[in-house]
């Protein structure tokens, strides 16, 4: 049997979807009752991986380092005397090791190497979809400092898409890491260009400040304004993919990426 965890996250219930469709046999995990088991991972005693023969683990890695680090420890540590055997991980992109979140992601990955299980690593690329969003347009200008650096984003389909092939068949990427980004990357200039808005990049300086007077938890604004900083600095971009290798025919980031600032925008989701 298969479990997916975070399923009420939009990749993972994205992939439940297309695995149930598909007619795999899964269960979903998360804090929701709407889940086919509750499972909270800052309470171990809830973690309940019985009959689990693989484990897809979406990264619980909204917060801080130690705080990750410590609810994928439990995880990990819970699944395999439980009996897993199997464990598929949704982490960063090698493109991404300069962003705020990363860390905690290397972590993991070492963990579950080490953790007598076999494994999958899926490094994703950052989502087309957030990419434009946090790009949106307002009053017919694009203030998000990116820079001019070309971004390998990757959109959510493609990677619950990679995510599928590897469930549909776990022995057959036992020992894979692969790197999803996108293999066509963008610049926030490209994107403004194809709206039809005129890119004006405030500085670093002032997006931290901005960021600052919001109603942030204390980890989201540097883990924000990261993405931004590691695409001026050119450190989002990578040839090396392998998303094709288990998404024939990946979607065009570039037009996805297009359409949620748009829709961002319109909906007043702008900065």
């Amino acid at each position: 049997m298969i479990l997916i965890t975070g399923a009420s996250g939009q990749l993972a219930s994205m992939l439940a979807t297309r695995a149930r469709e598909s007619g795999l046999h899964i269960l979903t995990a998360s804090r929701s009752p709407r889940a086919d088991r509750q499972m909270d991972f800052d309470q171990p005693d809830t973690l309940d991986f019985s009959g689990v023969d693989t484990l897809l683990l979406t990264s619980a890695g909204y917060a801080e380092d130690d705080v990750v680090i410590r609810r994928h420890d439990a995880v990990l540590a819970t699944a395999a005397r439980q009996g897993v055997k199997h464990v598929v991980y949704t982490s960063l992109s090698k493109a991404s090791d300069h962003l705020g979140f990363a860390l905690a992601h290397r972590w993991t990955e070492r963990r579950i190497m080490a953790s007598g299980m076999t494994w999958t690593i899926l490094r994703n690329g950052l989502y087309a979809e957030l990419i434009g969003a946090l790009a949106a347009p307002h009053a017919g200008r694009i203030t998000a400092p990116f820079g001019h650096g070309a971004i390998s984003a990757v959109t959510r389909a493609d990677l619950a898409e990679a995510a599928l092939t590897v469930l549909s068949d776990p022995a057959a990427h036992a020992g894979q890491s692969y790197e999803l980004s996108g293999v066509e990357a963008f610049s926030v200039p490209d994107l403004a260009a194809r709206l039809g808005c005129s890119y004006d990049p405030t500085s670093l300086e002032v997006e931290r400040m901005r960021l600052a007077a919001m109603p942030l938890l204390p980890f989201q604004a540097p883990m924000l304004l990261s993405i931004c900083s590691a695409a001026a600095a050119g450190f989002l971009q990578t040839d090396n993919s392998d998303l094709q290798t288990l998404v024939p025919q990946p979607q065009d980031a570039f037009a996805i990426a297009c359409a949620a600032a748009e829709n961002a925008s319109l909906t007043g989701c702008q900065r």
